[in-house]
């Protein structure tokens, strides 16, 4: 795999799981490390103070001052010289070293004060053979009293010291357990979260079949089991799919009715053309026709211009558009003063494409200008909310009018049938109206206003992705 190609989702996941788990475990043994190292020193200070308080318990001074050692070894090691067990005692004239001292250099100390204890190491030191060592120190500042006389009482300072082989090798064999521990849990940690995340990954992987047998035919669309947090995918494509399945077939169905439509008019002109009519009856009856197929061609191709609504189309604002429309509906309508009013909520929007709300808009007002005696109402209202998803709309223009009879309700929705043939028009913009609701699966419903008692043209559409 080339560094330019993206990583698979599980390679992704399973490197940086295993980075992270890697470096949580080189940083709880690094800190559990530093815990039993600094476990160990406090030991080991504890320790060394213990056997420098019974060294000091049992040894004495003599007339001349001279340190003298407990009759009974506190340590045996103290006997043996470079043993890797120290003492020292630091006298105001002088000091003395136990046998064990006799041959390894230790680093010198000082004079401490009375009670004031000093714990120092890993300190260098150079062992009986020569080779370089280290070792820790504790001191303890003291003062001797010969029988409570405080003229012959004097300062003195006992050293404790003790090399680091012991301790180096619990370090070792401590470390040498961790790093083992850890490391065989780090591997049992990786093949868990690497199954973990086989099994996490499953519901993606259900997708991508789903999604082959949509793409090789085998499937119309993406199953709804899927989990909480891919449901928006798999129904976005879904939508997607049937968005492009009903523009397919909105193609197909504009061509079948501009083909059908035709058929009429040009049925009319082979008729006429064979008949022994005047030039002018025949250039009258060509004119009618040809503009009767110019309506029909203008309005299919506005129809197949549209070809369905945009997914993720971004929101509008409903109110330029209106107030666009009923500006110039009120300059055509002039001479019957007819009064637009609105009610739109704050802040509702459309999501869609701005072709078709101007469609919708454009169509209902116009048709209630036709047929309104002084007023008519846009109301837009924030429709169905669901979760995860934008909120519905309603749409609705009312007029004062004569309303339309509840048998003639599916006759006015009808492509090309006017609800009065005295009134100018071609009979397909509430028809055009109802295939734009229709391809955001919205409804189109008319009643009767109860607030301007003509007719009530309201379109209701569902929440969207």
């Amino acid at each position: 795999m080339s560094w330019g190609q993206p990583r698979s989702l599980q390679a992704r996941q399973l490197l940086g799981a295993s980075l992270g788990l890697i470096a949580f475990l080189a940083l709880a043994g690094y800190a559990l490390d530093r815990a039993f190292l600094e476990t160990a020193e406090s030991n080991m200070r504890q320790r060394l103070r213990s056997l420098a308080l019974a060294y000091v318990a049992g040894g004495e001074f003599a007339r001349n001052g001279e340190f003298i050692p407990p009759y009974e070894t506190v340590d045996p090691r103290l006997d043996r010289p470079g043993s890797g067990l120290y003492a020292e005692v630091i006298l105001p004239n002088g000091h003395w070293d136990s046998a064990s001292a006799q041959g390894p250099s230790l680093p010198a100390g000082q004079m401490l004060e009375a009670n004031q204890e000093d714990f120092e190491g890993p300190l260098p030191i150079t062992e009986i053979n020569g080779q370089p060592g280290e070792a820790y120190r504790y001191g303890r500042g003291l003062i001797w009293s010969a029988g409570g006389d405080a003229k012959s009482e004097f300062p003195y300072t006992i050293y404790i010291l003790e090399d680091t082989t012991a301790l180096s090798r619990q370090v070792s064999v401590f470390r040498q357990a961790l790093w083992r521990y850890l490391g065989g849990a780090g591997f049992i940690l990786m093949l868990l979260q690497a199954v973990v995340l086989r099994w996490s990954l499953r519901p993606l992987r259900r997708v991508i079949d789903e999604l082959k047998k949509v793409q090789r035919g085998v499937a119309s669309r993406m199953s709804g089991r899927h989990p909480r947090e891919l449901e928006p995918l798999t129904e976005s494509i879904n939508a997607f799919i049937e968005s492009e399945r009903e523009n397919l077939d909105r193609q197909r169905n504009t061509l079948a009715d501009l083909a059908h439509s035709l058929k009429t008019p040009l049925a009319v002109l082979r008729a006429r053309a064979g008949e022994e009519i005047s030039a002018e009856e025949l250039r009258e009856e060509v004119d009618s026709q040809v503009r009767r197929m110019s309506d029909l061609v203008s309005y299919q191709l506005a129809r197949a211009a549209r070809s369905g609504h945009m997914l993720f189309a971004a929101p509008l604002e409903i109110e330029p558009y209106a107030d666009q429309i009923v500006r110039s509906l009120e300059k055509i309508y002039a001479a019957k003063g007819v009064l637009c009013e609105f009610d739109i909520e704050e802040g509702v929007k459309f999501y869609g494409e701005p072709g078709d709300l101007q469609e919708v808009l454009g169509n209902l007002i116009e048709n209630a200008f036709k047929w309104a005696h002084t007023r008519v109402l846009l109301t837009a209202k924030r429709g169905e909310i669901a979760p995860n998803r934008r909120p519905g709309l309603l749409l609705a223009v009312d007029d004062d009018g004569p309303g339309v009879p509840e048998d003639k309700i599916d006759l006015v929705l009808q492509r090309g049938v006017r609800g009065d043939e005295r009134v100018q028009g071609h009979g397909i913009g509430l028809a055009t109206v109802q295939d734009v609701v229709r391809s955001y699966r919205g409804t189109l419903d008319v009643s009767r206003s109860q607030e301007l008692g003509g007719a009530r043209f309201e379109v209701v559409l569902p929440p969207g992705l």
